[in-house]
């Protein structure tokens, strides 16, 4: 029975461990398992018990090899013990088996194919004990890795379907993270502790649009903001990410290892698109032609900066690619009334509305202070009493009327500074907001999945491509990727200058190559820095304060190229694992068009958005129930 500071939330009768003894046929052992809460929250232990005082024994078997359910009979067992770790109970006192172990001391689980009949888990712990099977006769073994998944970060393994990961979830890594990447102030620690211990009503409360509870967290006790170097743009704020980590398979399972993948190509940039191959993709009307082949050459090459004016809002979706000059006029006129109708919401709100009116007052709030130190060292915002400020403030106060459910969230200053300088216009500048927004505001929502999404496939990703460094990182407590999540989070903002960061989101923006670019991005810079943390034996501080240090010094068009030759590295493998394929959208060989390349990506033509997918932590297939 569980004490009083803990509590079952999971249990489920019919379950069996099916044995196997010397002279013996298969004995069923019955019984019921439970996840019981413990440490206030922080962990769990998944308990097994047997029926009580009595098992039963299956006395034989057809010609096929299945059992005749008529022959059972219930019998007695000596007592015994089996040896086991010191985290796990696994004994048969008083006639009765017991299986009990904390979730922070299990490595792996193996679940059964759909096509063996009832589900059933193996547990693996981190030292090596291998638990017996516990076979969910009725169902629910999927519902039970649903549950662990509040306690434990779960992964499906890259090169085995059928094997999942797991990671406890680690708060002082996530805090000394944060930290040293300069997300948080000084109480990070506490509010990934918060997280922690109630993440369902810290992220509802508003985890990410920084609500009553933020702000009691990040404030400081003098009612001042915690500062921050001058020179640093808006605080990002984000939910805490659970321990997110893909650990090495075991000896017995196959690996797809770098041996699988060829030699990775040189590729070479070419020259930025300009006013004149632009006009040669215009026909008379305004409309974009041979959309395909400008869309590569943005890619291979970026765009002249005094095309980004008007190129960017195709990119960003403002415009429609088939849409004449006629149109885009007619468009352009319509979407400043709706922007200045917009604006009219919020500043005709008086003094004594917006005192009950909490959420704007704080979005108002926030938007002030991330206002006042975005990018103010660069020219476009520098200075007291700076235009520029004003139309920074007065887009992102609209876009809380445009998406009243995100609304303002820090980070997002970052990724309207450098559309402002270029678009010049309130109006456009908003509306390629919209559409950039629209592309990455799952780094923002509240349940924060589009980060721990990301994470997960970045580690999928290195475990992959270079599993010399994923170990590195995992023998370091790196391997969760934390040190990345400002990277994801506003699209290297942070590590680039104004033009090459320019440079690098409207190559991204086109959507040539492949889904998730980013993330081979990541890769990119991931592999170039792995000499300076391997051959100086960086740790977990030193690793994060390395790559904090990177801003600013990171080469665009080597580490552009880089990705680009990661992607046909990976698209030349014969035997591409699915994950991998699913992360960026290649279609396998038998899916591909008749005529085509053995893989291609699923949006050759870069039209569509990008959309991250994500690995299923539990298979879909249903629970084979009896």
């Amino acid at each position: 029975m569980a004490a009083t500071n803990e509590r079952v939330i999971f249990e489920k009768e019919g379950v069996f461990i099916h044995t196997a003894l010397a002279n013996s046929d298969d004995t069923l052992l019955a019984g019921k398992v439970s996840l019981i809460e413990k440490d206030g929250g922080f962990d769990a232990q998944l308990d097994w018990q047997p029926v009580e005082e009595s098992n039963f024994e299956v006395q034989g078997s057809t010609g096929e090899g299945q059992p005749t359910w008529g022959t059972v009979s219930f019998h007695r067992r000596a007592a015994e013990t089996v040896a086991s770790p010191e985290s796990v109970n696994f004994h048969a006192k008083k006639n009765r088996y017991a299986i009990n172990f904390s979730l922070s001391e299990l490595k792996s689980i193996r679940r059964s194919s759909p096509s063996l009949g009832w589900s059933y888990l193996l547990f693996v712990l981190k030292d090596g004990a291998t638990l017996p099977a516990l076979h969910f006769h009725e169902g629910g073994s999927k519902a039970m890795m649903k549950a662990m998944e509040k306690y434990v970060s779960i992964t499906r393994s890259p090169h085995d379907n059928r094997l999942f990961m797991v990671t406890p979830n680690d708060t002082e890594a996530l805090s000394r993270s944060f930290d040293e990447l300069q997300l948080f102030g000084e109480s990070s620690g506490d509010l990934v502790s918060k997280f922690f211990r109630d993440p369902y009503t810290t992220t509802l409360g508003g985890f990410s649009k920084v609500t009553n509870f933020l702000r009691d967290t990040l404030i400081a006790t003098n009612g001042h903001p915690s500062q921050r170097p001058p020179d640093e743009m808006a605080d990002l704020l984000s939910e805490e990410l659970p321990g997110l980590d893909i650990q090495p398979t075991e000896n017995e399972f196959d690996l797809i290892t770098r041996a699988s993948l060829g030699p990775r190509p040189d590729v070479e940039r070419r020259q930025p698109v300009g006013q004149d191959q632009w006009k040669n993709h215009l026909d008379r009307d305004g409309r974009v032609t041979s959309i395909h082949l400008l869309l590569e050459a943005i890619f291979r090459g970026g765009l002249h900066p005094s095309l980004r004016k008007e190129v960017w809002p195709f990119l960003l979706g403002y415009y429609k690619w088939d849409s004449t000059h006629k149109d885009r006029l007619e468009l352009r006129k319509r979407k400043e009334d709706d922007y200045f109708r917009m604006k009219l919401q919020w500043k005709s709100i008086t003094d004594d509305q917006e005192s009950r009116f909490t959420e704007l007052r704080d979005r108002r709030s926030l938007i002030e202070k991330d206002v006042n130190r975005t990018d103010r060292t660069h020219p476009f915002f520098e200075g007291e009493q700076n235009p520029s400020l004003t139309l920074l403030y007065d887009i992102l106060m609209t876009y809380c009327m445009y998406n009243f459910d995100l609304g303002y969230v820090q980070g997002m200053s970052d990724l309207l500074s450098p559309i402002l300088m270029v678009m010049e216009n309130e109006v456009d500048a908003f509306w390629c907001l919209v559409g950039f927004m629209d592309r990455v505001h799952h780094n923002f929502e509240t349940d924060q999945q589009g980060m721990k999404t990301q994470l997960i496939q970045l580690q999928t990703l290195v475990h992959f491509l270079d599993p010399q460094l994923y170990t590195y990182l995992e023998s370091k407590e790196s391997a969760n990727m934390y040190f990345c999540f400002r990277w994801l989070l506003i699209q290297f903002k942070r590590e680039f200058s104004f033009p090459d960061i320019m440079r690098l989101w409207e190559v991204h923006w086109t959507d040539y190559l492949c889904e998730n670019f980013h993330l081979l991005l990541c890769m990119a810079i991931l592999d170039t820095e792995k000499s300076a943390m391997m051959d100086n034996y960086l740790g977990f501080n030193e690793i994060l304060k390395h790559i904090n240090d990177l801003s600013l010094h990171i080469d665009v068009e080597e580490i552009l190229k880089k990705a680009e030759g990661v992607y046909i590295q990976i698209a030349d493998c014969k035997d591409i694992p699915k994950p991998i394929r699913d992360i960026l959208a290649i279609k396998a060989a038998h899916d591909a068009d008749n005529g085509t390349s053995t893989t291609e990506s699923a949006d050759s033509g870069g039209s569509a958005r990008s959309a991250d997918s994500s690995i299923e932590i539990v298979p879909d297939q249903e629970e084979t129930t009896f």
